[in-house]
């Protein structure tokens, strides 16, 4: 491990979130960082609220949204994290954050479901949730099968399966972008001369990118209608008997 735990945390969890951390620091985990940047700086400009929580293996300083007035980061026992938490235990009450975000956390985690269930009880409704992860049609993608770095133990799942996942926990899919059409390649001088596959590629918004970027939104829950009273049926009318008077009876009368 590139970097020393402040607390105990499951030992694979969190040699598989250091290793993530180093790769994130190299040539080819900057140039995914330094794109999905931008995007997330201009998607965060949108929100307003209270809190925003961002939980994910990078090491620097995530990005945060100025209308938002606090941010805290949440994630492994490592330098840099605010809050230290498990992946599927967040020390957060349900519908605490206005934002969540989640940068390659469901590429680098034991149980992506669990963290993703959490990530979804800590929204509020209204709320949005906005996830980054590699994509797994891509040059990157079809890397991570033969890399001998972080990447090869990366999910890339696929935003389409992220996208139904959401559907199950009542969010409603409000954007779908992709970032970082550079192919993987280490050297700085083949990054630069295909710097222009960057514009080509946002003005196209092709599937090829390195990642995808997910906006979710928590459905608002109405409330419940009220149940009407049951209603007993009515009764038929039923004439009542009446007594018949005999006529010569009546002549006898004084």
């Amino acid at each position: 491990m590139t970097e020393k735990a402040f607390a105990q945390a499951d030992a694979d969890w969190l040699e598989l979130i250091s290793k993530a951390r180093s790769w994130f620091s190299g040539p080819l985990g900057g140039l995914m960082l330094f794109e999905e940047q931008r995007l997330l700086e201009d998607e965060l400009a949108r929100y307003f609220g209270g809190y925003l929580v961002h939980y994910g293996p990078r090491a620097e300083v995530p990005p945060g949204a100025k209308q938002i007035q606090r941010s805290v980061h949440l994630g492994a026992p490592l330098p840099g994290v605010e809050i230290a938490c498990e992946e599927a235990a967040w020390p957060l009450s349900e519908h605490a954050a206005d934002v969540v975000v989640l940068q390659h956390g469901l590429d680098f985690c034991l149980s992506p479901h669990s963290l993703l269930r959490e990530a979804a009880r800590s929204v509020r409704p209204g709320g949005h949730l906005i996830i980054v992860g590699v994509n797994p049609w891509s040059a990157w993608g079809v890397r991570h099968y033969f890399a001998r770095d972080a990447l090869r133990q990366a999910r890339c799942i696929s935003p389409a399966r992220v996208s139904d996942w959401l559907n199950l926990l009542g969010f409603a899919l409000e954007k779908r972008r992709f970032g970082c059409y550079r192919p993987p390649l280490a050297s700085a001088a083949w990054q630069s001369r295909l710097a222009r596959l960057e514009r080509w590629g946002a003005a196209g918004q092709g599937l090829g990118a390195g990642f995808y970027l997910l906006v979710a939104r928590k459905l608002v829950i109405g409330l419940r209608p009220l149940r009407q009273a049951r209603r007993e049926p009515i009764g038929k009318l039923v004439p009542m008997p009446v007594a018949k008077v005999s006529r010569c009876d009546s002549k006898h009368e004084v």
